[in-house]
């Protein structure tokens, strides 16, 4: 399998005590790695310690780690603790024995397990190869690959800069952040021939260098396509959330010509979530941004366009075709349209919020700011998985986490597993009957002012980290007029257009709509932005997927 240039230089260890074994996955993987990476091999906790300091001593970069759980001295899970602090971003898998299956599934929430592979792992065409491929891919995407060539230079509390930083990190944009109050950030505005005034700044592997930059001109700079390769489709899918990602690989994968057009970046809400536990597939969980990358390249292997940073500000109907047209005045056309436009968090109404939005109030799981927030105390406003989820991943580096929630408990609006790791984590405070009230600061967060629901009583609180993650407003305003909606912009498909058991009046077809078609024939909507859908990503991703079985059907009788 061939592999990027820049791996040359990086390590996928794997230890084991039973000198065959250790022999043997070392084969198997020099046969299939060996050429892009360095297969270091030990037979000991203790020596594969002793080469991870060496080779961080060195400045190597180890990209995945697998251990034998039964070592003598020290087992798989007690090494990979350890090698979790030598080099925290490497991808941990431990090797076991059926038996010791549910010691592996401990691992996981001792170690931030990856997966665990059962022996043996023959044939390794099938149980090995498929799921280091997976972790390699996720490495290389990860903060702890090779310097990428693109460099942001920006100020820690600035709102464009966090929002530049998050784009790239959400469309998988290997980047290097540089302090603009730091030599080396000072060394490449001097370099750039900038001041400072205006940030960030952002020069790109060609040396191209954008000031301030909005999406459209930061995603055709760093290779993300924006523009359609054709002016007609069988299908545009509006928005590269779950269901929009589902409709897309589906929809390609049975011969549609399919085109998706994302605004900011793939994966939706769930493509920020640090991790998703109750995903069918996943026995040892997802993150967003895993699901989100395996599902683009899926969707890009069968055939199907992703464009990225292009608003679509309106639809219209032109006989047979559906005309999507964008923000900056070009259009494509489609026989059938899926809108799959999700939702977004709402703002939080407190004064102060929205002065100091990006600048330590953050709306959704801001993954980039994560590693700011070590040692610090973090507050989540929410009380649904997503605010869970932000929790336990804070979690680890924080100070404390304090959930926000205004309702009675977690229990009503979370899943059990979840609230069964929030009540475990030591330093995870949970606040029922709670509210933000204001947001106070210079320049950034600096406090809090909370209210109890109850008895109105309020506390002022120090606070430099907020994150967000209350209801769920459509992304649906630009359909206004055209799709119908409910009134609270959630689309009306299929049996909610006919409570009657009638059409709606500007239908004009001699059948009813089917069930996930809206007003507009050959218009179909699927997840969140529906009116009543589950609000989960294997829901999301199902309806995607029915979408497109309409859609064929939709075709077939046009």
């Amino acid at each position: 399998m061939a592999q990027p240039a820049d791996t040359a230089r990086t390590v996928i260890l794997t230890v084991d005590d039973d000198p065959g074994v250790s022999r043997a996955i070392a084969r198997d993987l020099r046969r299939h790695y060996g050429a892009g990476y360095r297969i270091v091999r030990a037979e000991s906790g203790e020596s594969a310690l002793e080469a991870l300091r060496e080779l961080k001593l060195r400045g190597d970069l180890v990209a995945v780690i697998l251990a034998d759980y039964r070592m003598p001295q020290m087992n798989g899970i007690e090494f990979l603790e350890q090698a979790l602090g030598v080099y925290p971003g490497a991808r941990r898998v431990l090797l076991t024995a059926y038996a010791d299956t549910n010691a592996a599934i401990d691992a996981i929430n001792v170690v931030d397990l990856d997966h665990y592979l059962l022996k043996p792992w023959d044939p390794p065409e099938e149980k090995l190869y498929p799921v280091l491929d997976d972790l390699l891919t996720a490495w290389r995407s990860s903060d702890y690959r090779p310097v990428p060539a693109t460099k942001v230079v920006g100020h820690r509390w600035s709102a464009r800069s966090s929002y530049v930083r998050e784009f790239l990190a959400r469309n998988q944009v290997p980047y290097r952040w540089y302090s603009s109050d730091e030599p080396e950030g000072r060394r490449l505005l001097e370099a750039a021939g900038a001041d400072g005034q205006r940030l960030p700044l952002v020069v790109t592997p060609g040396g191209t260098v954008l000031v301030e930059p909005d999406a459209p001109e930061l995603a055709a700079h760093v290779g993300l396509a924006t523009t359609p390769t054709a002016d007609f489709y069988d299908l545009v899918v509006i928005g590269g959330g779950p269901a929009g990602l589902g409709a897309a690989v589906y929809g390609a994968s049975e011969g549609l010509r399919t085109v998706l057009v994302e605004r900011s970046a793939t994966g939706g809400q769930a493509g920020q979530s640090s991790r998703i536990e109750n995903y069918l597939g996943f026995p040892d969980g997802v993150s967003g941004g895993q699901l989100t990358e395996r599902a683009r390249r899926q969707a890009g292997r069968f055939g199907a366009e992703i464009l990225t940073a292009r608003e679509v500000t309106g639809l219209e109907v032109n006989g047979a075709a559906r005309v999507v047209r964008f923000s900056d005045g070009s259009a494509v056309a489609a026989q059938s349209v899926i809108l799959a436009t999700g939702v977004t968090y709402r703002q939080l109404r407190a004064p102060g919020c929205d002065d100091l939005t990006g600048r330590g109030v953050y709306y959704g799981s801001s993954l980039t700011e994560a590693s700011s927030c070590q040692g610090e105390d973090v507050y989540i406003v929410g009380g649904a998985n997503s605010a869970g989820q932000a929790a336990m991943y804070l979690a680890r580096g924080a100070k404390s986490v304090t959930l926000l929630v205004r309702g009675e408990s977690l229990r009503a609006s979370m899943s059990y597993y979840l609230v069964q790791q929030i009540e475990e984590a030591p330093n995870i405070t949970v606040r029922t009957r709670t509210e933000v009230e204001a947001a106070h600061g210079e320049g950034h967060l600096e406090q809090l002012t909370l209210r109890d629901v109850d008895s109105g009583a309020t506390e002022l609180v120090d606070a430099q980290w907020m994150f967000v993650f209350i209801g769920a407003a459509p992304l649906t305003d630009w359909l206004d007029g055209t799709v119908l909606r409910d009134e609270h912009g959630f689309i009306l498909a299929g049996p909610d257009l006919t409570p009657d058991g009638r059409p709606p009046a500007e239908w004009e077809l001699d059948r009813p709509p089917y069930h996930l078609e809206t007003n507009i024939p050959g218009v179909f909507v699927a997840g969140d932005a529906r009116a009543r859908s589950a609000k989960r990503v294997a829901s999301a991703v199902g309806e995607g997927a029915m979408a497109v079985m309409l859609v064929h059907r939709y075709l077939e009788q046009s």
